[in-house]
């Protein structure tokens, strides 16, 4: 069973209002494969969904995540299932039969339930004709999907092989394996509080564990908003990965600090409440706008300035003593927590990315102030986001220098720490806690 579904308990029924949860999940699925949409921002605009109750809306973020993290089994399947090599269409019927098959093979649903649902979804949908292919190939999958999925190789099926390629060559097979299997797992829900004396209270009240690195975890997740302390502003939701960097800073009360590419903000809270005084520069403004909206519900905002800019070209008054550059990159790292990305990243949007990055340090490096501290971080796996993208730039800039990140600094975590003295997380890493996002950072340091 997949782990993101093992505490599921979907209504069965045929009723019409199941049948609409059902198709409202098509077509989120269908936005997000057809049209190469981002899953958050599909939810996000998807009124009918927003319209749901909490019960639905989890069932539906359930089955498309569970079906975008197992797509490539469940596309076998349905090779087997329909005796052809060449994917069923319309994409609507072939989105269905995944839909489907993901209920079967994944999550706690009754075969006979699943069957009859998806044959009357296919008629709702106007594929009325389909109705016996639909009940033919799932049916052979209900019978058969135990035998076929002995035989599959889950990791390398459920990943794109150009980025099971840049893994292996990154790392080694080994552990390209271990990330793509760690991928299969949902995240847990990690917060970061916003007065580290309170993680304990925190601890017991949200039912929490306090991990080594000082994040709390939730594995029972739970709507966010209607947990203890969210309305009151005492906590936001934030990887344990996404936590370390600001902390490498040291104090910084009374500091000014520049967060590059601030949104969606996590790391300009954590800034914030630490003392610091904090531009928060993004070049998008719907998604700053966002990041204002949680510092008002953290009650941070009277500490944060708001830039609305191209990192990559902005100059400053003065420069910072203190910059954070969380850069834009592929994202891979967040697959557990975001299941869509494998299938809306492409080899050449890391080639793109990684374009970017080194401009956004270009401008970085030069509007940093002698003595200053500049922390590079990417939520991406591969190397050429993070490690050979500061290769390049101490060769580039002889002038500036690696200030190594001790064990102690993350919580005595000494596999988290490179040769070099950088911070590498791979999704398997706190395994025992239940995993990280994968992260790349980096410190440096400007002469003065």
């Amino acid at each position: 069973m997949d782990p993101v579904a093992q505490n599921s308990t979907p209504d069965t029924t045929t009723s019409a209002e199941t049948l609409n949860v059902r198709k409202i999940a098509l077509h989120i699925l269908g936005q997000v494969l057809d049209r190469h949409q981002a899953l958050d921002h599909v939810l996000e605009a998807n009124q009918p969904f927003l319209d749901l109750p909490g019960r639905d809306k989890a069932f539906i973020r359930m089955i498309v995540a569970t079906t975008l993290r197992r797509l490539g089994q469940l596309d076998d399947f349905i090779r087997r299932g329909s005796n052809k090599k060449e994917p069923p269409t319309p994409p609507q019927l072939h989105n269905l039969l995944r839909m489907a098959a993901t209920q079967i093979a994944f999550m706690n649903v009754p075969d006979y339930a699943v069957v009859d649902s998806a044959v009357r979804l296919a008629e709702k949908c106007g594929m009325s004709r389909q109705k016996g292919f639909v009940n033919a190939v799932l049916r052979r999958v209900a019978e058969n999907h135990k035998d076929w999925i002995s035989k599959q190789d889950e990791t390398r099926m459920n990943t794109p092989e150009w980025l099971m390629k840049l893994w292996i060559a990154d790392y080694d097979l080994r552990t390209a394996a271990e990330i793509a299997q760690a991928n299969l797992s949902e995240a847990a829900l990690d917060i970061s509080a916003k007065d580290e004396s309170t993680l304990q209270h925190w601890a017991e009240t949200l039912e929490a564990s306090i991990l080594p690195t000082g994040s709390l975890r939730r594995n029972e997740g739970g709507i966010v908003q209607k947990l203890p302390g969210f309305d009151d502003g005492m906590w936001w939701v934030q990887d344990a990965a996404a936590a370390l960097p600001a902390h490498l800073f040291g104090d910084v009360t009374g500091k000014h600090v520049l967060d590059m590419c601030a949104a969606p903000g996590g790391k300009t809270a954590q800034l914030a409440a630490m003392g610091a005084q904090v531009t928060a520069l993004d070049r998008s403004t719907g998604r700053l706008k966002r990041v204002q909206e949680n510092l008002r519900r953290l009650r941070l905002e009277d500490h944060v300035i708001i830039e609305i800019a191209d990192g990559t070209v902005w100059k400053p008054k003065q420069p910072f003593e203190y910059i954070l550059l969380d850069a834009p990159c592929s994202a891979t790292g967040t697959v557990r927590r975001h299941p869509d990305v494998i299938h809306l990243k492409t080899e050449a949007d890391v080639t793109r990315l990684a374009e970017i990055q080194t401009r956004l340090l270009e401008n970085a490096v030069s509007i940093l102030a002698p003595g200053g501290v500049l922390i590079y971080c990417t939520c991406s796996l591969q190397k050429a986001e993070g490690e050979r993208q500061i290769e390049r730039f101490l060769l580039n800039h002889k002038e500036m220098r690696r200030l190594p990140i001790a064990p102690m600094e993350v919580g005595d975590m000494e596999a988290l720490i490179t040769e070099t003295g950088d911070i590498r997380v791979l999704p398997f890493h706190m395994a025992p806690h239940g995993g990280m996002d994968g992260f790349f950072v980096a410190r440096l340091q400007k002469p003065l």
